[in-house]
């Protein structure tokens, strides 16, 4: 048994192959992103195409600026504003419901919890018109509170912090908790937040990318004078001509504070984790 469980986890050259190969695929449209925004417009035609990257990323970067139709900084702000909110918002509503779900004792609570996960099977798409026509009786068409009240809440992250809730908490911690006097707020701050943190982190990364990639639904609501970034890329775009230099220059910086949420979400997951090695 010693024997086969060593020729199990041992890893084969063939491993390393397979590795690298899905490494280089997924960074390639980032790298090729790249190419294009540094190079002139003309030397994207050219046969073969560039596979390195030019030197005009700051001329098309400065025709991205100077390009009113696009508001590429608002859009950017506002992507970044919005954003944020919505990703603070779910982690610590899901955390807060995820916790009262896995280790309250309350009346309704499975009823509730199934009222949620039906919620997750109801297509976005199918909600746009009339959460439209109440953004407008609200009056808050073309505002920032049209692309963030509706979504400070998200039904999945609540179901899976109950799910992780469930199996990373012990009831004996939460009534040492209590045995200290601690409340219930307490708790859930001091105990089971910091326990959370891998699938908070988890959480965070899909929110933000969600919001930040969101399309439709800002397109549909904010005017262009008022975009948020994918809003803003749109108008980068006309119906019989692209300037593919001007948009991948664009997207590149549009893509770094994907990167930055990545990496500090990441340090967050991956500290939860070996934190949770070394107390077991």
């Amino acid at each position: 048994m010693t024997s086969a469980s060593q020729r199990l986890w041992r890893t084969s050259p063939l491993t390393y192959v397979a590795l690298v190969l899905a490494a280089l695929l997924s960074i390639y449209p980032f790298y090729y992103m790249l190419v294009i925004g540094t190079r002139s417009l003309d030397s994207i035609n050219d046969v073969p195409p560039p596979l390195t990257p030019g030197g005009a990323f700051g001329d098309n970067f400065g025709r991205v600026l100077d390009n009113d139709a696009a508001n590429f900084l608002t859009g950017m702000m506002n992507s970044i504003i919005v954003s944020s909110v919505v990703t603070v918002s779910v982690v610590l509503t899901g955390s807060l419901a995820g916790f009262a779900f896995a280790k309250l004792k309350f009346r309704g609570s499975n009823a509730l919890l199934l009222a949620i996960i039906v919620t997750m099977m109801i297509p976005t798409q199918m909600g746009l018109i009339p959460l439209w026509g109440m953004m407008q009786d609200l009056g808050w068409y073309d505002t920032l509170y049209a692309v963030t009240v509706p979504f400070l809440v998200s039904a999945f992250g609540v179901f899976m912090m109950r799910q992780y809730a469930s199996q990373a908490i012990s009831d004996e911690l939460i009534e040492a908790g209590r045995v200290d006097g601690a409340s219930t707020f307490r708790i859930y701050w001091s105990i089971v937040l910091p326990a959370l943190r891998p699938a908070a982190g988890v959480l965070g990364l899909l929110t933000f990318m969600e919001t930040w990639n969101s399309f439709i639904w800002p397109y549909a609501i904010l005017t262009p004078e008022n975009p948020t970034l994918q809003v803003s890329l749109s108008f980068l775009s006309y119906a019989y001509y692209t300037d593919y230099s001007q948009v991948f220059a664009a997207t590149a910086i549009g893509t770094i504070p994907l990167v930055l949420v990545f990496l500090v979400f990441g340090r967050q997951i991956i500290g939860g984790i070996m934190e949770g090695a070394v107390k077991s």
